[in-house]
């Protein structure tokens, strides 16, 4: 082994061209970097998504589901479910066998409009027959102790 043949390992060295290293190195004065402006400075770069000042792409797509993809809910958000709550003890103004369903609590001014949940909340001492969008485990188990039968109505169809 002589000392004139030796080499460094293979990828111990790589041909990189150091910048800022005189006129003669071809790579001096402004280094590959031009003259002036955002590019020329260091450390300094635009944020990610930047498009110079063009409305970034994911600003252009509209809102889904809390991502931008697509849809027409601006809030991104998915619309809560909410129900009127009707008490057990509002219950008590039917006759006995009756079907109450939305429209005929609608009628007896106990809900505005929407979807209605039936509440535990007092006794129930008719057996009726109450179709509803929701309701609550205590009210299930007053309507059926009282005879009644509890129906829950799908959201999707019409009453």
């Amino acid at each position: 082994m002589k000392l004139h043949a030796l080499k460094p390992a293979r990828g111990a060295r790589r041909n990189v061209r150091r910048v800022g290293r005189g006129l003669g190195s071809g790579r001096g004065v402004y280094s590959g970097r031009g003259r002036k402006g955002q590019q020329s400075r260091s450390g300094s770069a635009p944020r990610p998504g930047f498009e110079g000042g063009q409305t970034i792409l994911t600003k252009r797509l509209p809102f889904r589901r809390g991502v931008r993809a697509g849809g027409n809910n601006r809030t991104g958000r998915i619309p809560r479910r909410t129900y009127e709550p009707v008490n057990l003890r509002a219950l008590n103004q039917f006759e006995a066998g009756t079907e109450v369903t939305p429209d005929t609590l609608r009628e007896a001014g106990l809900v505005d409009k929407g979807q209605v949940k039936v509440l535990g909340e007092g006794t129930l001492t008719r057996a009726l027959t109450v179709r509803a969008h929701a309701f609550s485990k205590s009210a299930l188990a007053a309507i059926e102790q009282a005879g009644g039968k509890a129906e829950v109505i799908d959201a999707a169809r019409p009453v």
